[in-house]
């Protein structure tokens, strides 16, 4: 057995750093907490290259006393909590002692605080766990750190953190739930050089959600209050329209904390469920004010995860109350038959924090250009325009359909077993007997000793998505002009992802630009896309890829926007004729897969002859 070692102190505070800093935006949240649990009244983060090189978090706090400097930086050390009884109570961000040793163990640290009843102040820096340097120094009331080279001394945590844009973004998102969770605190997020919000600090949390999310979703909100015993909640619901294909909008925070929590998620979907669709999530941002004794906060070092002592209660008060708020509301969406081009936001004015000149000390950087060129390709087949009912504009009218009240006289369609011999190629086509369409959704179609039961959306959807794939593979994507534009408010976690995929896009046949603001307006999109819910199907995209980003992988990209084609592909419930059905299915036997759509569903299932003369007992 080979001798057990025992770690050097550097080497142990190394490994006890990863479970708390993971990321430039680990180490933002841990500093920003401690500025609010300081007392703050105004925060400043700015970041160079995402925070890789740079993280200047600047507060209006109480400071730091001289004489605690360097105690704040030796593990377990905390102004939160003396005791393990102190846990029950904790009501404050921050309280494990953790987080200045593991930040300070991995990163170059400076600091520069002051309290309020000391003359001057002091700077102290301390660089992979040893302390570098400490001076007296005139600084304002309030504590400054500036966090450089994260990883500089573990380069096998290093290799594994992204591009500068998308942990920029991560940043972006926690802010962007921090200056939620803390309407009162004015928050500033410089990135880049770039200011991405500032938010004003006078207590109005839907002034907050306005600057972070924009307009059309602050005028969708339902302002939410319900208390129930020990349990309290306020804040804003969305209206269902107001809905994502992910749950990174359920946005809730216990006594001010912002936490993950399954009870609180699957309470406020189930308060939903009779207002959204199957996989459409809602919009809220709730605050929870909860007995500190009915909580655990101390599950994990992120502090993100709790646990709920009374988890049953909760989750039927918040459904309940939820349900009552939705069913209360006349929920008649407004329809806009067009949008006129909205002038150009600027970009919100709110007051400047306590410092005035701190950017002026960060380098800046170029921003950004997000005006997409249109690219030149080469004319493609188009396929002939589909009205909403499914029908081939010049199309006969005349139509074969069998018209079906209740169910047809089969009992168990089975899936074709594509190991035996094929039917369904071109060389059979000739074979091929459409009888009809039943239920305005399915065609009968006779061949050999086989009757086929064909989805027309499923085959439709099918179509489409190899037609997309195949123009993008070959760089042929056509763009259709938008009039008007499309407007998009984004998210800073949103913005970031555009900029590192925009070239993508304009593959993709997208054509972007900036509107004012946090506003962009996209342009013009790939014309097999063009009449689906453009802004639904551009947010969608953003939406997985928030939730799965990619790193160096296109192809991800057109594959999930090339299934998306299915919202254009002809939907059930719609009357196809014989022409229709016939150029559907002759395209659909080019294909190497014909049998499923790009979900999984099968596109045709078949009957035997066999099974269909024993069922009226011609055979035994």
């Amino acid at each position: 057995m080979p001798d057990i070692n025992l770690l050097n102190q550097s080497t142990i505070d190394k490994i006890a750093a990863g479970e708390v800093v993971e990321r430039p935006s680990s180490v933002v949240k841990e500093l920003v907490e401690n500025a609010i649990d300081a007392g703050a009244r105004a925060v400043t983060v700015e970041l160079k290259e995402g925070g890789l090189s740079l993280i200047r978090v600047t507060d209006n706090g109480c400071g730091i006393a001289k004489d605690q400097v360097r105690k704040a930086f030796l593990r377990h050390a905390t102004s939160k909590i003396s005791s393990i009884e102190d846990l029950e109570f904790v009501e404050s961000l921050g309280f494990r002692g953790e987080a200045l040793s593991s930040i300070a163990a991995v990163s170059q640290v400076e600091v520069v605080t002051r309290t309020s009843d000391e003359l001057t102040g002091v700077r102290y820096s301390i660089a992979g766990g040893v302390e570098e340097d400490v001076e007296e120094i005139g600084a304002p009331e309030g504590t400054t750190f500036l966090v450089r080279n994260l990883f500089y001394n573990t380069p096998a945590r290093r290799k594994f953190l992204r591009q500068p844009q998308t942990e920029g973004g991560y940043v972006a998102d926690l802010m962007e739930h921090i200056a939620l969770s803390k309407p009162g605190i004015s928050i500033k997020f410089v990135n880049g050089g770039q200011l991405k919000f500032h938010t004003s600090g006078n207590g109005d949390l839907k002034e907050v959600i306005y600057r972070i999310y924009g307009r059309e979703t602050a005028q969708a909100l339902l302002p939410f209050h319900a208390k129930e015993g020990s349990f309290g909640v306020f804040g804003y619901i969305g209206k269902p329209e107001v809905n994502r294909s992910n749950r990174s909008f359920e946005i809730y925070f216990v006594n001010g904390r912002f936490v993950k929590n399954d009870i609180i998620g699957k309470a406020l979907e189930e308060g939903y469920r009779k207002y959204l669709m199957q996989h459409k999530f809602p919009f809220a941002v709730l605050h929870f004010e909860l007995d500190p004794q009915e909580i655990d906060v101390n599950v994990h070092p992120s502090k993100m995860q709790i646990r709920i002592h009374r988890g049953n209660e909760l989750y039927a008060f918040l459904s309940g109350a939820v349900s009552e708020a939705l069913h209360e509301t006349e929920l008649i969406p407004e329809v806009k038959l067009s949008r006129p081009e909205a002038e150009k936001r600027e970009p919100p004015k709110a007051p400047e924090p306590f410092e005035s000149t701190r950017i002026r000390n960060l380098a800046r950087e170029e921003a950004p250009q997000y005006m997409v060129k249109s690219m030149p390709v080469p004319e493609v087949i188009r396929e002939k325009p589909v009205h909403a009912a499914g029908r081939v504009l010049g199309a006969p009218e005349k139509e074969t359909v069998i018209k079906a009240k209740d169910h047809i006289l089969v009992e168990k369609p089975v899936q074709m077993n594509l190991f035996e011999e094929k039917i369904l190629t071109a060389d059979t086509r000739d074979e091929y007997v459409i009888l009809g369409q039943i239920f305005d959704t399915y065609w009968l179609i006779s061949v050999r000793d086989k009757l086929l039961f064909v989805d027309q959306h499923a085959a439709h959807e099918k179509v489409k998505y190899e037609r997309l794939v195949k123009a993008l593979s070959k760089k042929e994507t056509a763009s259709q002009l938008l009039n008007p534009p499309v407007i998009l408010d984004l998210t800073g976690k949103e913005r970031e992802l555009l900029a590192e995929f925009l070239p993508y896009f304009g593959r993709l046949g997208f054509e972007l630009e900036e509107f004012g603001g946090d506003a962009f307006a996209v342009r013009s999109m790939p014309t097999d896309l063009y009449g689906c819910g453009e802004k639904e199907l551009f947010m969608e995209i953003l939406d997985e890829l928030s939730e799965n980003p990619m790193k160096g992988t296109p192809e991800v990209i057109l594959h999930k926007l090339a299934s998306m084609a299915c919202k254009s592909a002809v939907k059930g419930n719609s009357r196809m004729n014989r022409q229709e059905m016939e150029a559907l299915i002759d395209e659909l036997l080019t294909l190497e897969d014909p049998y499923h759509c790009p979900h999984g569903r099968p596109t045709i299932i078949s009957m035997s002859r066999y099974e269909i003369e024993k069922k009226f007992r011609r055979i035994v």
